[in-house]
Order: C-alpha cells, then structure tokens, then sequence
C-alpha cells in the first residue's frame, strides 16, 4: 500500500528529554515524509539538541519565532507550512508505534469527509489510557449523566466511529484541517481537540478510532507548573461548554454551573 505523503507536527513546551524518544520514531519511521518541530519554547541546551537534529536530517524543520501562543494555534502553525498531505499530529511526549500509519489511513477510507482519525494512546504498561476514545462532550454529560470517555470498554475489534479522539496523536488531510480553521486558537491547553472533533462532526465528517494504530504516552514530563494546567484546562472547558451551548438556558447553566467545575478539577489534581 502506497501511502499519501505525511508530515509529522509536534509542538514542544519544556518537554524534557522524552521529546528525543519521539522525534527519533518519527525519524526512523519510513511513512513519514517530513517532521514540522513547532518550538513554543524550550531551555537552551535543548534549543541546541533541537538545531542540531534538524541538520542532520533534511525532513526536519523547526518553527520558532520565540512566543508561546499554545498548543493548538503551535499546530495551527505548523500545519501552515507543510508540505504533506496528511498531518499526524503528535503529543512530544509520545512515541509512535511502527505500523500505525498505514492503519490511520486505512481508516479513513469509505468514511463521510472530513475524516479525523485517531489512535490508541497506551502507557509504559500497555493500558490504554483516558481519553483516546470518547463520545461528544455535552454538558448534561460533563455534570455526570451519561458516559463521556470510552476507555474502559471493551476495545473495539476494528475502526469505530466516535464523537471524540485525543488531540495527542490524530491524522486529518491538510487541506481538510486548514478549511476547517484548523484549531480554535482561543484554546491555550486542553479541550480544543474536542472542539475540532465536534466541528468536524457539526460539518458532516467523521471522527473515527483505530485501535491498531498506537503511541506510547509518558504523560507530564514537561516541567510546566500542574497548577497551570489545571487552570487552562478549567477556562478550556468554560469556552467550550459556552461556545457549544444550545440556547440562552444552556448558556445560563455553564455560567452557574462553571465556577463548581473549576472546583472540582482543581480538587482532582
């Protein structure tokens, strides 16, 4: 199977050293056409790992123009630039499973387009972690009443079709992605890849999860402050509950109901 040319976006932020592990699969990955490096911002010695990885290897590029816009309009720019058709976007933190490329464009064939295609995200222990697969995040759902995430079902034998995957590692074609806007840039961290998902879905697409395609995940190895999540996470959710309300009653019960949320993540930490 001769696959359409990819590229590869992974957008860092103080990552450490796991981002290695990742640039390295995607590398040596002979389906990857070319790898966009969007830098929102890293230490010094490892802007110079970063530089120096570049050089040696002419499907590598670096996009740093010294701010932090976040990680959704940080692939936003990225995608502006590349040269593939697809894009399989990345968590820095994740490592791609040889063979999962072919199996994301397998995926999208036959499906009502734009097809988002994600994967599964698995740890150090092969579990299958939250959030990989998921239903459409609704407020009824997000206050408890009805099934959000999907990760502790039965896995499914073949590509699914969902209302959400993980923005950590997703494929969607290019010119597919760029006429939907790409990302809402006015997500700084979390949540705007369940936007994308349901504007997809909202366009008459489809979001779809293949479980044979795979990434490990570390998870939290970037050295940002978790109390800095958490609070982007809870103005992620706030946007997205107001952005998607349907009428002035739902709009009155996210501004009730947000400050409770914020509460009750921040107490999850």
């Amino acid at each position: 199977m001769t696959l359409p040319t990819i590229t590869a976006i992974v957008v860092t932020y103080h990552t450490g050293p796991r981002l290695h592990e990742c640039l390295y699969a995607l590398k040596s990955d002979p389906d990857i056409s070319e790898i966009i490096i969007v830098d929102n911002g890293n230490r010094p010695e490892e802007q110079s790992w970063i530089d120096e990885f570049e050089a040696n290897s002419d499907k590598v590029h670096i996009v740093r123009d010294g701010t932090n816009p976040g990680f959704g309009a940080g692939v936003n720019k990225g995608a502006a630039g590349a040269l593939g058709n697809l894009l399989l976007v990345i968590n820095p933190d994740a490592v791609l499973r040889r063979g999962s490329l072919a199996r994301l464009v397998a995926a999208m064939e036959k499906r009502a387009e734009p097809v988002l295609v994600g994967g599964k995200i698995f740890d150090i222990h092969g579990r299958e972690e939250r959030g990989a697969r998921r239903n459409t995040l609704t407020l009824l759902r997000a206050m408890g009443f009805g099934k959000w995430t999907l990760e502790n079902d039965p896995p499914p034998r073949n590509s699914i079709e969902v209302g959400a995957v993980s923005g950590a590692f997703f494929m969607m074609d290019r010119q597919a992605f760029r006429k939907m806007g790409g990302f809402d840039e006015g997500y700084f961290l979390h949540v705007e890849d369940v936007d994308l998902c349901r504007r997809v879905l909202k366009s008459g697409g489809s979001v779809v999860y293949q479980p044979h395609a795979g990434a490990l995940h570390y998870g939290s190895t970037s050295d940002v402050p978790s109390e800095a999540v958490v609070e982007h996470k809870a103005r992620s959710l706030v946007k997205y509950f107001r952005k998607f309300a349907n009428g002035p009653l739902e709009r009155l019960m996210v501004t009730l109901i947000s400050p409770v949320m914020v509460r009750a993540l921040k107490a999850r930490r």
